[in-house]
């Protein structure tokens, strides 16, 4: 068995585990203080049903549900009268409610994923074990009081358990991609910079306002994260345009005869992975995946198109042109610059490219050369295999000298090596 088949069972078994012995003791005890939980089981729900929900390879948006989570674990009073509800008590709200907030997407087939539960359910025990025993004790009345220390005491928990939640979500992706753990982390720590630090502040907000104005602050502190959730929804919507359009550039190639079908995806989706494998993360992979889309465009200038599309197959020289013509119609096209730059320097001598360009200029190398080999075998029975991918990789090693980086080479042979990006051809390492 895998690895990362190992990490993922582990990680949801701890999960279930936890969640399975919350409820029974809850079961067993009864509910404490039913109010409380009741209303922090309803913002629960709330959030599950007002969450938009990611697509693939996307994080949660304002995730309210987190918030509210968050701040049930860290709720020390509520109106001024202290709460002894516990921690197996809070994962066990949290879980009942986050199940049956969730039961109408799933019905849907919308529902969130098991890895997302899992994670939820973990850190939400992580910041109620941390805080519930102390407060219980009374350890944080004796210490802290009721003034700023006792508020940046609930400022280090949710930065503990934020980074807590980041460790399990790299770990995750790791087990699941094969990627380096470090950019995969790096991806987790910069989003608790943006709507993560809105979530934990907003957690520790409600456990601070309840605890002086009770429960009827729970709506009011609600209302800026559900507003920032619908503002979330229509940068999305802006940014869904912006790849439609992108797409659409891209496939102008298509139409036009210029190069054959799926090339342009292909390379994207294949040098996003690579440039994954290689410690890209964030916006330098949205630019590195944008610029694979359209980095054929500068063909839409040629008089005669180039046979196949193939232009690793061209002389140096005449890369450099089309290189240089695509990177000027990309300028127009009102993308980011950076996109233009890569674009323009794919057929730059590597040495001289900046890493992007470089994975774009040995991924589409790559895909020409299976692409040659698919055209030249059709009908023989050979051919667009694992054996042309394996020549194809053998044919860039060799141009290491000159026209590839190795690391990138290497890199790229990884990924193939564990199934590539969607679609492509799994392939062993030559």
């Amino acid at each position: 068995m895998r690895p990362g088949v190992l990490t993922v069972g582990a990680v949801r078994a701890a999960a279930l585990l936890l969640g399975l012995a919350a409820l029974g003791a809850t079961l067993h005890d009864g509910l404490d203080q039913p109010g409380n939980a009741l209303a922090f089981g309803a913002l629960v729900a709330l959030g599950e049903l007002a969450r938009r929900g990611a697509a693939p390879g996307e994080r949660e948006p304002a995730p309210l549900a987190a918030a509210g989570a968050l701040a049930y674990a860290l709720l020390g009073e509520s109106a001024g009268s202290p709460t002894s509800h516990g921690a197996l008590q809070t994962v066990a709200v949290v879980t009942a409610a986050g199940l049956a907030g969730a039961v109408p997407r799933l019905a849907r087939g919308r529902g969130p994923g098991p890895d997302h539960l899992a994670r939820r359910v973990l850190t939400v025990g992580f910041a109620a074990l941390c805080f519930q025993p102390l407060h219980t004790s009374g350890a944080v009345a004796r210490h802290l009081g009721e003034g700023p220390p006792y508020a940046l005491f609930l400022g280090l928990l949710l930065v503990l358990t934020a980074l807590c939640d980041a460790v399990l979500a790299a770990l995750l992706l790791r087990a699941r991609t094969g990627f380096p753990y470090g950019s995969l982390l790096r991806d987790e720590l910069r989003a608790l910079l943006g709507i993560g630090s809105a979530v934990c502040a907003t957690g520790a907000v409600m456990a601070l306002g309840v605890a002086a104005a009770g429960l009827w602050a729970l709506p009011v502190l609600a209302v800026p994260l559900l507003l920032t959730q619908v503002s979330y929804r229509r940068y999305e919507a802006v940014r869904t345009v912006n790849r439609q359009t992108i797409a659409s550039l891209a496939r102008a190639t298509e139409v036009a005869g210029c190069t054959p079908p799926g090339h342009a995806h292909r390379v994207a989706a294949l040098s996003a992975a690579v440039g994954r494998e290689l410690g890209l993360s964030g916006a330098e992979l949205t630019v590195l995946e944008h610029a694979a889309l359209m980095h054929d465009i500068g063909q839409l200038s040629l008089v005669d198109p180039v046979e196949g599309g193939a232009t690793a197959l061209l002389p140096a020289e005449e890369q450099r042109r089309i290189a240089l013509l695509g990177g000027e119609v990309v300028r127009r096209t009102g993308v980011p610059p950076a996109v233009a730059v890569i674009v323009e320097r794919q057929a730059d001598p590597y040495r001289e490219q900046p890493l992007p360009a470089r994975i774009v200029r040995t991924v589409n190398a790559y895909d020409d050369l299976t692409g040659v080999a698919a055209d030249a075998g059709r009908g023989t029975g050979v051919g667009g295999g694992p054996g042309a991918a394996l020549d194809a990789l053998e044919r860039l090693r060799l141009g290491t000298a000159r026209d590839h980086h190795p690391d990138v080479v290497e890199g790229l042979a990884r990924v193939l090596a564990r199934g590539g990006a969607a679609g492509m051809t799994p392939v062993l390492p030559g």
